[in-house]
């Protein structure tokens, strides 16, 4: 059996004869292209053995297979939209153009042809070519019998791959496509307006991450790359802006894993004169939205059981309470930072030096309860240790105004009342940053950076306002019923092939200014 490298050579040897014999084996286009999809509506109701008479379709996509039957051939394509069939004949293309087409082409080629609609003796689709152009060579071969890629690392880091050998791949990022744009048409149609702020600031803060790192050459300074939304966006209300919301790339120093990647994307919303029951509320009409919107890429079974899941209202439990019911330990909150932190340890969860009391008691949450809320359960009013961006509780003492929404043991969002008063802002800032005898420990440590700009706007008054944070890779695999957040992502980071050489850095000119 032929080696990868032999089939590309061989592959690469048709190719040049193309050329040499004077045809052009990447033309520029393929005009007046109709799709599968298209193709298949017209041929509805078209008994088998007929066709539809002086109609003339062009159809373009990648070779599946080709099948011979001395005179006629079969070859199978597929494009966006689905399959259809070429049906080939030495009578419709002549003796030596027949030939060369299958001379030529190879499965995951793109071919195109011009012909005429018909249905086979079978009851199968297909256009009757009386034309065919090999409109791009594929020099490697598919994956085998087009099942698609079996080893998962292959698969993610060469998704083109995984999406040309997989239709129920291209789906599921077909179903990612349509749920962020319907998650934009719902907050639209909720008076939110959507807005862009920046990647790169001085200070990474609205969120309990470690940034990543990069230099700012013309200024001369050490930026970094943003952990959430959060802050610009708040900085909104203060000018004026009354319902915002923002989705785009964030970036976070951490683990890579089924339900993290150090790349995602945020949708983040802040909603002036409104608290976090507002939100709350919100996020169950957001949701129970995209899951119907999501039914038709799922098969019957998870259409039901996800719209059923999705269907308001959620039930809500208290932090505190929970936390104390199924670790058995009362006044769990209270512990000393030290102890807590030996528990998080206890739990197996990823501790470090220094580690601040709500990051602890967080680890420990996560342990004993999240893992537990399989159906959609809104998590209420945390300890304010964990949250310095929200308001104090208005009836609980030691608490905050804060939600998270679980689904199946996974947080897909989070959301404050957000705090407003400036002195108490800066003051918790303050509190959770490393003592000057470590200065810098929060670039090594998961903490909320002090950003004293945002500090400064909050001193204009900015009116109070619910907020809410959602991981958009999270929430769709939850709603699609995906294993992993990189099953959701187009091109998830991985580990660097084995043998591969890292590219050196590309030299930038300075600027001459």
């Amino acid at each position: 059996m032929p080696t990868g490298e032999e089939l590309t050579e061989e592959r690469r040897l048709k190719r040049d004869r193309l050329k040499q014999g004077g045809t052009e084996p990447y033309p520029y286009g393929f005009p007046g292209r109709t799709t599968m999809a298209s193709v298949r509506q017209e041929l509805q109701g078209q008994a088998p053995g007929g066709e539809l008479s002086g109609v003339v379709r062009r159809v373009a996509g990648r070779l599946l297979t080709v099948r011979q039957h001395g005179k006629t051939a079969f070859l199978p394509l597929r494009d966006q939209t689905g399959e259809l069939q070429l049906f080939l004949r030495v009578d419709d293309l002549g003796e030596d153009p027949y030939r060369q087409v299958l001379e030529t082409i190879d499965p995951g080629d793109l071919v195109g042809a011009e012909g005429v609609p018909m249905v086979t003796r079978r009851g199968e689709p297909s256009v009757r070519a009386t034309s065919v152009v090999l409109l791009a060579k594929s020099l490697r071969p598919p994956p085998e019998k087009w099942h698609g890629l079996q080893d998962t690392e292959a698969r993610l880091r060469q998704r083109y791959v995984d999406l040309l050998s997989s239709a129920e791949t291209l789906r599921r990022f077909e179903a990612r496509s349509a749920l962020v744009a319907e998650m934009r048409r719902y907050l639209g149609s909720q008076g939110f307006m959507e807005v862009e702020t920046p990647v790169l600031g001085r200070v990474a803060s609205g969120g309990l991450a470690h940034p990543f790192l990069t230099h700012y050459r013309f200024l001369e300074e050490d930026f970094r790359l943003r952990v959430a939304l959060e802050l610009p966006l708040k900085r909104l209300l203060v000018g004026g802006f009354e319902r915002v919301f923002e989705i785009g790339k964030v970036f976070r120093n951490e683990d890579l894993d089924a339900d993290h990647s150090p790349e995602f994307t945020m949708m983040e919303l802040y909603w002036a004169y409104a608290d976090y029951t507002d939100v709350r509320h919100l996020v169950e009409g957001l949701t129970e939205d995209l899951a119907k919107v999501a039914a038709p890429f799922l098969s019957k079974e998870e259409a039901q059981a996800r719209v059923r899941d999705f269907t308001p209202p959620y039930p809500t439990i208290d932090y505190v309470e929970a936390l104390e019911k199924e670790s058995g330990i009362p006044d769990i909150v209270d512990l000393p930072r030290e102890r807590l932190v030996a528990l998080a340890r206890e739990c197996g969860a990823k501790v470090h030096e220094g580690m601040s009391h709500g990051a602890a008691l967080d680890k420990v949450f996560g342990h004993y309860v999240e893992a537990k809320l399989d159906r959609p359960t809104f998590v209420l009013d945390y300890p304010v240790e964990t949250t310095p961006l929200a308001k104090r509780h208005r009836s609980k003492p030691g608490r905050v105004e804060r939600f998270e929404l679980f689904y199946k043991g996974i947080e897909l969002g989070n959301a404050y009342s957000e705090l407003n008063d400036p002195d108490d802002q800066e003051a918790r800032f303050r509190e959770q940053l490393p003592p000057p005898s470590r200065t810098g420990a929060h670039e090594e440590e998961e903490t909320y950076a002090y950003d004293e700009d945002f500090v400064e706007a909050l001193r204009y008054g900015m009116p109070p306002a619910g907020g809410l944070g959602m991981g958009v890779d999270r929430l769709l695999m939850a709603i699609l019923g995906a294993s992993s957040i990189k099953d959701v992502i187009l091109f998830p980071p991985t580990r660097a092939k084995t043998g591969s050489t890292t590219p050196s850095p590309v030299s930038t000119p300075t600027s001459s200014k």
